[in-house]
């Protein structure tokens, strides 16, 4: 089989879109590829949403957040992608796994303390460890367009990139899914 490729969904802060990005892109990937979704989150947010949808889900799912065993994440050879939810930013976890991935996705709605977290995990975490990261706007109301890419612009602007052309709008589906424990591919 090949390389398992390391695909970690990450940021400093709480409440901006982790769990939920990182849930249904492991549904989405799952349905071409094996996919083990790594619940490294206390909370264990992914774990109690996934184990509520019994028939939408394609991927397999543990549950980690010991610094040292995620830091051997990518000995794993069973999958061709793991996809992680790393706790807070000065956690072991977080830094295990991003030494571990191969590509990080920092999921960040645009607000003000929202991004000036993210430029905080940018330099302290993603830059030195020189790891291959892509900005995921999320939570975007869609009557805040203009907002949105005025934050967009202020991150390219502050050499944070790169970003990526989509982002990810709040829709009440999002929230339903999680609420009806299904996973928004499925709702």
């Amino acid at each position: 089989m090949s390389k398992t490729i390391i695909l970690a969904v990450v940021n400093g802060k709480g409440d901006v879109s982790k769990t939920t990005t990182a849930v249904n892109l492991a549904a989405i990937l799952s349905k071409k590829q094996e996919v083990l979704l790594v619940d490294s989150e206390h909370q264990k947010s992914a774990t109690w949403w996934t184990r509520r949808d019994k028939e939408g889900i394609y991927f397999d799912l543990t549950v980690e957040n010991n610094a040292k065993l995620l830091a051997q994440i990518y000995q794993i050879s069973n999958y061709r992608l793991v996809v992680g939810t790393p706790p807070a930013l000065r956690s072991e976890g977080l830094r295990a796994v991003i030494l571990s991935a191969d590509h990080l996705i920092l999921s960040i709605p645009p607000t003000l303390m929202d991004l000036t977290t993210l430029i905080k995990s940018v330099h302290t975490m993603v830059v030195p460890f020189k790891t291959a990261h892509l900005v995921l706007l999320t939570k975007i109301d869609s009557r805040s367009v203009k907002e949105t890419l005025e934050a967009k612009n202020t991150l390219l602007e502050l050499k944070i990139t790169p970003t990526c052309h989509t982002f990810i709008r709040q829709y009440k589906a999002h929230e339903r899914a999680v609420l009806e424990g299904v996973l928004i591919t499925e709702w």
